[in-house]
């Protein structure tokens, strides 16, 4: 019961404090008295000088009602104090507030959750007001600390925890909206108030993310869900304070983010970290997109020597991003990106060496292991980074990016590539060479150049076509489908996949077209590395039936795309070289390879007959294969490269028969007008500056 003075006394009080007096009634169960709030209304409106001397006041008897525990008359109070608010709007309006906020914080300041709730819905209300004037010494440091600790309640009730967590929220939103619609909103981008906000939202945002992740996908929530749902409520708020970030403080907002994933420890698993940037990169204007970008690259160097499957979870991050950012604007941090981390996968070869080379076999066979495929999940998820930015990238900047990362790759006897190796060893070298190559296999993909001198400049040609490539036969395997990738302008890669004896090569409806002059001089100039390289991968004593059928496509688009007559000619030379080094074995090549050169050149030359369509030149293809078929199956594809394949002892006692005539083919293109003379000159590998 509020405290009662005699008639004589209360004639002498100020006006304005009997106004207010009046409005609480002898029994707070009886709410706010009606009448006598118009009244108060009505003089403050009128007299809006007094609006101070009202606020001083109301915030007395509610500090004395918090005090005395009178939660039926603070109730009264703060209801007053909305409706003063919401009906007044002047200059003198802005001592009011500062009793206002004075009022909200000892609500806020109070154990009782219930307070708590009200101060919280009474700044909210403040928040949504639209004051005529800015106030330019207010702050909300109060408020921003008071809400962020709301935010992680520990109540032991569930229900009570979730409510203050709610009004935890709901008031970072108010402090938010109001600051931002003020002249001092800078004030709330500071690094101390966003270290408290961004936090306290996402470890809301994380406890639903899981439960979902236990649960599975959650269904579309309504509004109400949203309002009621504190997870749910903290990712738009989290959304609005990020839509709302400008050039200047898009870096505040973003950088606590690192802090709170890191502390606790979010990267591994990334489910939850994978959400967050994505909530990130959605809200953001798409114009700061490379901002983000470049704070977790830069994160990612800061967290360079921690395990691997964090700077996995990091990385994987950075795809997200990249994938949302590629749809928009990346900015100036292509080269950037590439350049970060193609550094890291060094580093994780590194590490991976170095874990091989300095552990003892016994503690190897414990530890090692299981570093080794982490380091793994690194070096994949960079390259799987990599080929993402690389596909969305125009061809004009992809084309820059492959250069850059072919010159990275080493390339022994040289110092044209740019990446550190030096404490590598033979072992993390070829690893980098690896990683290097699947990256350039992923930004190669899909890239379409008019003429081939753009897409295989001789900066580019040299190094892919380098000895340090063909030492190891996935080396091979590799640098073979990023020229495939190059060459193959008509998408015809798919139709030739697998190495077999085509019945009709008019059934997988190759597409070409005619060879332009770029194409020709670029034959003339780099047609013979070309050959070599295929003619010597072929001699590999390391090959697997992967690198024939590579080899293999590497002569049919080789055929299609690049082929004029003279160029046929030299591609049928060369097949009759690979057959005779297979005959004659001066390599010491197993029985296995010998016979997967036979079937290698078998294919090629029955594809080519068809493709140039000479009737003479097909029988004889035709026929040789026939005789193959029922006297040396393990000459052809389909058998030598299936399991359990019986193979020759030797081949010197074979007929001639089932072998490919120099003779028949000059004879049977030289009657279709081809100029064959030089089919009589055995085709010999062409010594270049390369090798």
């Amino acid at each position: 019961m509020p405290t009662r003075v005699c008639c004589c006394c209360s004639a002498l009080r100020p006006r304005y404090k009997r106004l207010v007096d009046n409005i609480f009634p002898e029994d707070p169960k009886d709410g706010l008295v009606k009448a006598d709030m118009e009244k108060l209304t009505f003089y403050a409106v009128s007299a809006p000088e007094k609006l101070d001397r009202i606020g001083s006041y109301l915030a007395e008897r509610l500090s004395r009602d918090v005090v005395r525990h009178r939660s039926g008359y603070v109730l009264i109070a703060m209801e007053a104090l909305d409706q003063l608010l919401m009906a007044c709007h002047s200059q003198s309006i802005k001592p009011f507030v500062e009793s206002f906020l004075h009022m909200v914080a000892k609500l806020l300041e109070s154990g009782e959750p219930k307070l708590q709730v009200l101060g919280t819905n009474s700044f909210v209300k403040f928040a949504n007001i639209e004051e005529d004037t800015p106030s330019y010494h207010r702050r909300y440091d109060f408020f921003v600390s008071r809400f962020s600790a709301m935010c992680h309640s520990c109540d032991s009730d569930p229900e009570t925890r979730t409510e203050i967590r709610i009004a935890g929220i709901r008031g970072i939103q108010g402090v938010v909206r109001k600051t931002v619609n003020d002249e001092l909103r800078a004030t709330i981008w500071e690094p101390q108030h966003m270290d408290k906000i961004v936090p306290s939202l996402l470890f809301n945002m994380q406890k639903i993310e899981e439960v979902d992740s236990r649960i599975g996908p959650p269904p579309s929530p309504s509004a109400a869900d949203k309002e009621e749902n504190p997870a749910m409520l903290a990712e738009n708020c989290f959304r609005e304070l990020l839509g709302r970030a400008t050039f200047g403080n898009m870096n505040n907002a973003v950088r606590p983010v690192f802090a709170h994933l890191d502390h606790h420890r979010l990267w591994d698993p990334n489910e939850f970290a994978v959400h967050c940037f994505k909530v990130i990169m959605y809200s953001i204007q798409a114009q700061y997109s490379h901002h983000v970008i470049q704070e977790i690259l830069g994160h990612l160097d800061a967290r360079k020597k921690d395990s691997p499957r964090v700077r996995a979870g990091i990385i994987q991050v950075l795809l997200e991003a990249v994938a949302i950012a590629a749809k928009g604007s990346i900015g100036p941090t292509v080269l950037e990106v590439f350049n970060t981390l193609l550094k890291h996968l060094r580093l994780s070869v590194e590490f991976e060496a170095h874990d091989l080379q300095g552990e003892s076999i016994s503690s190897a066979n414990l530890n090692t292991n299981s570093k080794d495929s982490d380091e793994k999940i690194v070096q994949n998820a960079i390259i799987q980074t990599i080929g993402f930015f690389g596909s969305n990238l125009p061809d004009y900047q992809r084309s820059e990016i492959m250069m850059f990362i072919m010159g990275k790759v080493p390339v022994f006897g040289t110092s044209t590539h740019t990446l550190d190796i030096s404490q590598l060893g033979d072992l993390g070298t070829r690893r980098i060479q690896i990683m290097l190559l699947r990256s350039l296999l992923m930004v190669t993909s899909g890239y379409k150049a008019k003429t081939i001198v753009t897409a295989l400049p001789g900066s580019f040609l040299d190094p892919l076509l380098s000895p340090s490539l063909m030492e190891d036969y996935e080396l091979r395997q590799l640098v073979l489908e990023v020229m495939h990738n190059l060459m193959d302008r008509h998408d015809n890669r798919a139709k030739l996949r697998g190495i077999r004896i085509i019945p009709d090569v008019a059934d997988l409806k190759i597409k070409r077209e005619k060879i332009c002059r770029q194409d020709t001089s670029f034959m003339k100039k780099n047609g013979q590395q070309l050959y070599r390289h295929i003619y010597l991968g072929c001699k590999e004593e390391d090959n697997v039936q992967k690198n024939y059928e590579l080899l293999y496509t590497s002569l049919a688009l080789i055929t299609i795309e690049l082929a004029n007559e003279e160029v046929v000619i030299d591609l049928i030379r060369l097949a009759i070289a690979l057959q005779d080094s297979a005959i004659i074995n001066e390599d010491n090549l197993s029985m296995f390879h010998r016979c997967g050169i036979m079937a290698l050149v078998a294919a090629y030359l029955n594809f080519v007959s068809q493709m140039i369509a000479v009737p003479a030149f097909c029988q004889h293809v035709s026929k040789v294969i026939e005789i193959r078929t029922m006297e040396a199956p393990y000459f052809l594809p389909e058998h030598i490269f299936r399991d359990k394949c019986m193979l020759p002892k030797s081949l010197e006692k074979h007929d001639k028969n089932l072998y490919f005539l120099t003779n028949k083919i000059a004879e049977s293109l030289g009657g279709s007008g081809y100029s064959v003379e030089r089919l009589s000159v055995p085709y010999v590998p062409q010594v270049t500056d390369l090798y």
